[in-house]
């Protein structure tokens, strides 16, 4: 009785620890609203035609938001999931069976592999890592980021849309190319859908992220 006592007891301390740092890092990436507001577009006529286009109208103009601030990319794979009509639409039906993010926080967040392998995890679809892409080679996949059979979610740092914050994933829900602008379907609440140049995303997307010491990129989902 006192092992399976003393069991508990380091089980909730660690959960605990574990937890307070994700929080402890959610925290320290926060943006300023001002920030939010002034960094991307939102006049509602262009956000209207982003709702408008062929893969972000399968989203019903409808983002479940992340669950806290480390689960952006569980909650981005299950949105999308969401719009092609897989069954796993929630961050626990997506995590299922990885063995990621167990302590309900993904602690220091997940690299762009990983979440690639949560993918997988799920679905039978075929997922692919983008990385190290020239800013031609982005263009070319924004341009079909309007394929209703493709799926793309982007992995990039807030710092360098927003001026604060660290990497982040998101959904794109398409590209206005007469406006060289690409629609984000952020899932985070704070920030809600916004519209940003290509080259400002491309730039914010093509750094390295710390934590896996590789670039960003792009999780293709067709």
């Amino acid at each position: 009785m006192k092992r399976r006592l003393a069991f508990g007891v380091i089980v909730i301390a660690v959960v605990g620890l574990l937890g307070g740092a994700a929080l402890l890092i959610a925290g320290q990436s926060r943006v300023s609203q001002d920030a939010i507001q002034s960094s991307v577009t939102r006049t509602p006529e262009l956000i209207d035609s982003g709702w408008k286009l062929p893969v972000a109208a399968t989203f019903n103009a409808d983002v479940t938001w992340q669950s806290n601030g480390s689960r952006c990319g569980p909650a981005s794979v299950a949105n999308t999931f969401r719009s092609i009509g897989e069954e796993e639409t929630t961050e626990a039906e997506v995590l299922a069976g990885t063995g990621k993010c167990w302590t309900g926080f993904c602690i220091i967040g997940l690299t762009l592999d990983e979440l690639a392998e949560v993918a997988r995890t799920n679905t039978k679809r075929k997922v692919s890592v983008l990385r190290d892409l020239s800013a031609d080679a982005f263009r070319e996949h924004m341009k079909r980021a309007n394929d209703p059979g493709r799926r793309y979610i982007v992995n990039f740092t807030r710092e360098k849309i927003f001026g604060a914050g660290v990497g982040h994933f998101s959904p794109v829900g398409g590209y206005l190319e007469a406006e060289d602008m690409v629609f984000v379907l952020d899932v985070n609440e704070d920030y809600k859908p916004w519209l940003v140049e290509r080259e400002r995303l491309f730039s914010a997307m093509d750094t390295i992220d710390s934590d896996g010491d590789k670039k960003r990129g792009l999780l293709l989902i067709e």
